[in-house]
């Protein structure tokens, strides 16, 4: 980041944390530090992670992406350059 404010220097953070605070935070209600940190780690970690759909990858969760790419790469040979 260059400068405080500057949001284009860090789009891809502000667009996350956008997503998280409308899919996650507003609208509920946390007793607790502890149980918001818990909804946003499960937030982040099951759902974001592993099953959400990012338009970055064609609309596939990230655990189907990756396994698309490992099939796609499985019987391709890999020559190191040494």
């Amino acid at each position: 980041m260059s400068r405080q404010g500057n949001y284009y220097d860090n789009a891809v953070a502000e667009s996350f944390f956008a997503t998280l605070k409308k899919q996650a935070v507003y609208g509920e209600r946390f007793l607790t530090r502890d149980e918001a940190q818990h909804s946003i780690f499960e937030y982040i970690e099951c759902y974001y992670n592993r099953i959400r759909r990012h338009s970055s990858n064609g609309w596939l969760g990230p655990v189907d992406y990756e396994a698309e790419y490992y099939n796609s790469i499985e019987g391709m040979s890999v020559h190191l350059i040494v």
